[in-house]
């Protein structure tokens, strides 16, 4: 774990996502992507800056491809904010970080 931001596995994931206290953003990416690398240090700001409102966490799709699948990730990076453990907004690309507050707002 690298400061505020969590990382998941295949076998963590369920766990964390359903018992986050707060909405979790899961960001799927990839050790080769390089919007995933991007926008990381961006991910890593918003997981302090709203360390108690939101949880930052990540997934590498390589090594665990069956969560991926399972939620429909094609191309990442893909962000999912889950809600009470359910999907509610997708965000695919790399984005500013105003753009992704933007997005999240009304989960903040």
């Amino acid at each position: 774990m690298a400061g505020p931001t969590i990382t998941l596995s295949a076998s963590t994931f369920d766990e964390e996502v359903n018992s986050a206290s707060t909405p979790i953003l899961v960001d799927f990416w990839a050790e080769w992507c390089g919007p995933c690398k991007l926008i990381a240090p961006i991910l890593d700001e918003i997981a302090s800056e709203q360390q108690g409102t939101l949880t930052v966490a990540k997934l590498n799709v390589d090594e665990a491809p069956d969560v991926a699948r399972r939620f429909g990730v094609m191309s990442i990076p893909t962000m999912i904010l889950f809600d009470g453990g359910e999907p509610a907004k997708r965000m695919v690309g790399a984005k500013p970080k105003e753009a992704l507050l933007g997005e999240l707002a009304e989960y903040l």
